[in-house]
């Protein structure tokens, strides 16, 4: 008899899920299926930063597409910076991978996640992708959809726990 499918660890409501988070070496990820994913979960004291997407109206971790060349951390700090004009004052720390089902067609990759931190907020300018940005403290609710996936990573980063590892190529 097979195994049930494990339950994701969060759900959307157009069907994408988070199934699960592995904190591997950010050296070796996972090759089971493909990682074109990067996000970044970027602290402000207590606040994570949060951008509200233009065209899935909702609010999400910064990040994106890793583009050809690209490590994973080079595509954070580039998603980063053209989503939100904000640059971390320390290196990126690399969280783990989060692996997903996609909706519609059920399409399983991965992301890597990375977290830094910031003392000093640079302003805002609203972009083709990005409506707006806010810093989250992960309890108060905000305007429109949150995405229940990214809220589940960004909780994730809250402690930077002792396994994240510095990174030094900026």
């Amino acid at each position: 008899m097979p195994e049930p499918a494990a339950r994701p660890l969060a759900v959307d409501g157009r069907g994408n899920a988070l199934n699960s988070f592995s904190r591997l070496s950010e050296e070796e990820p996972p090759g089971d299926v493909p990682l074109p994913l990067a996000l970044v979960a970027l602290w402000h004291g207590d606040r994570v930063l949060m951008v509200f997407d233009r065209h899935r109206r909702s609010w999400e971790l910064p990040g994106g597409l890793i583009e050809p060349g690209e490590s994973p951390c080079q595509a954070g700090l580039r998603e980063l910076l053209e989503e939100t004009g904000q640059t971390p004052e320390e290196p990126l720390q690399f969280v783990g991978y989060a692996r997903f089902t996609l909706a519609p067609d059920q399409r399983a990759e991965y992301g890597a996640l990375f977290s830094s931190r910031v003392t000093e907020v640079h302003d805002f300018q609203p972009n083709e992708e990005i409506e707006a940005v806010c810093w989250w403290d992960l309890l108060e609710t905000l305007p429109g959809h949150v995405q229940p996936l990214d809220a589940f990573l960004a909780r994730l980063t809250q402690d930077r726990g002792s396994d994240a590892t510095p990174r030094s190529d900026r």
